[in-house]
């Protein structure tokens, strides 16, 4: 399965919701209409008045087999067809405006007039949907434009949503940006739970991969789990991982971690951090430290300072943003866990109100669920449309 398969097929929370809720929006107030679906033969080969009325004056062609030619034996004629076993007639043609209309079969579509009731209740669903009251009500607006007052049906408000979805998200698709710098480093950040250690290992097999060098430095000295998971990703890729004893200081393992880098020649250094939780004010100036002794080393890093989010957190998403950003300077985002939440939507207020680049987004467990971001796949995705 595709990765955008993977991510519609994962986001089907997020997706059933606004599906179900456009629809119920729709059908509250709308009126059924009767349209020809067209067949793909007939949008294939469109017919002209002139063709449509040379059609119905030409003559039907006659049955009778063609005379053989002379210098060949005569076939012996075929018996004549009893009555009972004549074909049934051909059923009569189509007219042109038939035929113009590409001989499909109607079906029912509900449309709704886009009134002021309509898009109070379409921004709801969005802010239910975790995009935040400003972004839902700039979206809803910008839906309505050259609209209000005319009739929309769910697939075309479906449509007209992901194409504001993929616009708001255009600007802030960016891959993780490589740089000249050797070591460029990478400073992982994120609240307790959020996949910043398997965020890591992926991107560390990932760079491997593409013919990068990289060190991983396991930071989190205060959980052990979060060292053996890296250091099982680092004999995965091939990437060494440097640790400290457990409760040992972190800012020390990143400098020493830099300096081994350098020794190296490592492209890429990835230093993981614990959990931290942006109400404590004693972790967070735990890292505030951590940046302060790596600029020690070489004071234009971190090169990179990612911040992982979970989408299971919801609207508390933007709230870390601010706080990690005043901190740590986050330089871009990677959204994890998209395959457990119906509020995806927040990752198109947190493209709205902060700008940051979205390096990545994760929908699994797997090295190939954590994908470079793409607007027009995750709008879909979002919205129930197909690919």
């Amino acid at each position: 399965m595709s990765f955008f398969g993977k991510l519609k097929q994962r986001l089907m929370k997020s997706s059933s919701r606004i599906e179900d809720g456009l629809e119920s929006i729709v059908e509250d107030g709308g009126e059924a209409e009767e349209v020809v679906k067209t067949t793909p033969e007939a949008a294939a080969e469109p017919v002209s008045e002139s063709k449509a009325a040379a059609d119905d004056a030409a003559p039907e062609p006659t049955s009778e087999p063609a005379p053989a030619p002379a210098d060949e034996t005569p076939q012996t004629a075929a018996p004549e067809p009893s009555p009972a076993a004549e074909p049934a007639p051909e059923p009569a043609k189509p007219g042109f405006l038939g035929r113009l209309m590409g001989r499909g079969e109607a079906k029912q579509v509900t449309r709704r007039v886009l009134d002021d009731d309509m898009l109070e209740q379409l921004e709801e669903l969005l802010i239910t949907s975790d995009m935040g009251v400003e972004t839902a009500t700039r979206v809803t607006a910008n839906i309505a434009e050259g609209r209000f007052g005319k009739k929309l049906s769910t697939d075309e408000i479906k449509s007209l949503l992901a194409q504001e979805v993929a616009r708001i998200m255009e600007p802030v698709a960016k891959p993780l940006p490589i740089y000249a710098k050797k070591p460029q480093v990478v400073l992982v950040v994120g609240v307790n739970g959020s996949g910043k250690t398997t965020t890591i290992g992926k991107l560390a097999s990932q760079f491997r991969a593409a013919g990068k060098s990289v060190v991983i430095a396991a930071g989190d000295t205060f959980r052990a789990a979060a060292v053996e998971q890296l250091q099982v990703w680092g004999e995965r890729a091939g990437v060494p991982v440097l640790t400290a004893p457990e409760g040992s200081d972190p800012a020390s393992l990143a400098f020493d971690a830099m300096t081994k880098a350098e020794t190296d020649g490592a492209d890429l250094l990835l230093i993981d951090t614990a959990g931290r939780l942006q109400n404590r004010a004693d972790l967070m100036e735990e890292l505030a430290k951590i940046v302060r002794v790596i600029r020690k080393k070489d004071e234009t890093a971190p090169h990179n300072t990612l911040l992982v989010l979970d989408a299971t957190t919801g609207q508390n998403a933007l709230n870390q943003v601010s706080t990690f950003g005043e901190l740590a300077d986050v330089s871009g985002l990677v959204m994890t866990k998209l395959d457990g939440t119906a509020k995806g939507g927040v990752l198109v207020a947190l493209a709205d109100r902060f700008g940051l680049p979205i390096h990545a987004i994760g929908v699994g467990e797997q090295i190939d669920d954590l994908q470079a971001f793409d607007p027009e796949e995750f709008a879909k995705a979002l919205t129930g449309l197909d690919a």
